[in-house]
């Protein structure tokens, strides 16, 4: 996977997108990630991968002060036209790899169905670190093997044509571990457990082993 071949495939997602991913159990697997998040009012959130902005609709967004970034425009321009009159959300084209913005700004980064979709995952989730506050949360829905997992032959079999759709299903989360996280949620949520909810605590430098 590259970026410009994710450009491709999500303009060609985008049309129809919500109607895959923001129903049924997807949706029911994303209200269950944010069901026990105590938001308070004024929160600086950014969301990295906003795709078509269905997270947004979960969350109480007239009370935060959100960013949204997403490396398609045609993804983007969805979630756009789902908040054509809120003053409270941002929405920016930016590569989740690359996050233009300073160290510890957000007390949430959230990430849905993104670090199985960049080409470099390991570079995206250090960005997400980085811009998080000390003690701030990270909020990660998306689908992992757990490590030492044995790949079906179904799994290798469509992992390759999976990956050309534009994702990949073979990333074990544990490759993700840090001295600076603190993993305090880790939720199997859909299909076996393919689709995890993992919550994050960022750590002060005190703290951290």
């Amino acid at each position: 996977m590259n970026n410009h071949w994710n450009q491709i495939i999500y303009k060609c997602w985008s049309p129809f997108y919500d109607q895959i991913f923001n129903s049924g159990p997807f949706l029911r697997a994303r209200r269950k990630v944010f069901s026990e998040i105590q938001f308070t009012k004024g929160d600086k959130i950014l969301f990295v991968g906003v795709g078509t902005g269905v997270d947004l609709l979960l969350v109480p967004h007239e009370k935060l002060d959100i960013t949204a970034i997403d490396y398609s425009q045609d993804m983007l321009t969805k979630a756009v036209e789902k908040f054509p009159n809120t003053d409270t959300i941002q929405f920016l084209r930016m590569d989740a790899q690359s996050i233009s913005f300073p160290d510890e700004t957000y007390d949430y980064v959230i990430a849905s169905l993104i670090l199985s979709v960049v080409p470099n995952y390991q570079e995206a989730y250090k960005e997400m670190i980085r811009v998080t506050k000390a003690n701030g949360k990270i909020i990660i829905f998306d689908k992992f093997i757990r490590k030492g997992q044995t790949v079906s032959i179904i799994q290798k079999i469509m992992k390759p044509i999976v990956k050309v759709l534009g994702t990949d299903i073979g990333i074990p989360f544990e490759e993700f571990e840090r001295t600076d996280v603190e993993k305090i949620k880790d939720e199997e949520l859909l299909f076996n457990g393919m689709y995890r909810g993992i919550h994050l605590q960022k750590l002060k430098s005190s703290d951290r082993g």
